[in-house]
């Protein structure tokens, strides 16, 4: 059987339980972390052994979101923001190095990637709560509080400080991509010999399907959801997908996308998805959001940097950019 992943819908086909001469099954289940749908499928042994290769894989999860989430309080980014403007606040060296890889990123795009957005989650909302479009003095006011530069890390402290009251750092945009990364090594140490870890879209694969077949992942064009873009072989790969497609607001008849230009406080525009595929996937989903933001040529400029890196852009008139 072949398993594809039609991205930008994130329907996963594969047979589950499939049986192979080599005794091996394929066994897929789903669960929501991170606030989002994770999908995990492992080849191994028996469908006893893969079940508790993927509860192993969740735990990984949760543990990650238990050091990351902005939104639970206990959390080392929690007590990172609640301090913000007061002190700096320790954190394991797995939190700083992931924290110092989004700043290297920030300088990498000139800002369009800023890990500090997240101070405007108050502003826009995409959830439908929103009854009205944030004003532009709003806007201005929460901007201020944007910026990598007053992000202050001393490693040899293992110590992240925000220089400014009221700022706040979220990883929304690379989390679950480091998470299916950390997965993806997790899973090949244990001896998994493979699989897909698919993180609502950000997804990382290893080894091949029972068969021998590379997986495959299929990229759906947001403008003709009947047809596909590109279908990518992948085994030792990982893909991420940002798009203005399926969380907005609208506002007498104009669409606001959740995806905002951290420089200025308004949604995107140009580019209506951005799809890149590499190595890593935390790595093509810093990508991915980043271009939505600075736009074809300045994404171009960008990706040429990292030749082990594609990528697929669809501009907002249905334009495909390979």
């Amino acid at each position: 059987m072949k398993a594809i992943v039609h991205m930008l819908s994130a329907v996963f086909l594969v047979g589950c339980l499939s049986m192979s001469v080599r005794a091996q099954v394929t066994v897929t289940r789903t669960a929501t972390l991170m606030g989002s749908r994770f999908e995990f499928t492992v080849i191994e042994k028996d469908s006893m052994l893969a079940q508790e290769r993927i509860a192993e894989a969740m735990a990984e999860v949760s543990r990650i979101e238990n050091l990351i989430s902005e939104w639970q309080p206990h959390t080392q980014i929690s007590e990172v923001n609640r301090h913000a403007g007061i002190r700096a606040v320790q954190v394991d060296r797995e939190v700083f190095d992931l924290t110092a890889r989004a700043i290297q990123f920030s300088k990498l795009t000139h800002g369009a990637f800023d890990i500090s957005i997240a101070a405007m989650d108050h502003i826009w909302r995409f959830d439908d709560t929103m009854e009205a479009l944030p004003t532009a003095e709003a806007i201005k006011k929460s901007v201020e509080k944007v910026g990598f530069q007053d992000i202050i890390l001393d490693s040899v402290a293992c110590t992240i400080f925000l220089s400014k009251l009221g700022m706040k750092i979220g990883f929304g945009s690379i989390g679950k991509g480091y998470a299916a990364d950390k997965c993806r090594t997790l899973m090949k140490m244990k001896g998994v010999v493979g699989g897909i870890i698919n993180a609502s879209g950000d997804i990382a694969t290893w080894g091949n399907q029972q068969h021998g077949e590379a997986w495959l992942i299929g990229l759906r064009n947001p403008f003709k959801q009947h047809k596909m873009v590109k279908r990518l072989k992948m085994r030792e790969r990982a893909v991420a997908t940002s798009g203005t497609y399926e969380k907005y607001v609208e506002f007498e008849g104009k669409r606001y996308a959740h995806i905002i230009n951290p420089k200025t406080g308004y949604p995107s525009t140009g580019l209506v998805s951005v799809t890149i595929y590499g190595p890593s996937a935390e790595f093509a989903n810093g990508l991915s959001t980043s271009i939505m933001v600075m736009g074809v040529k300045a994404g171009k400029k960008v990706l040429r940097k990292f030749p082990h890196y594609k990528g697929i852009f669809i501009t907002d008139d249905g334009k495909v950019l390979r």
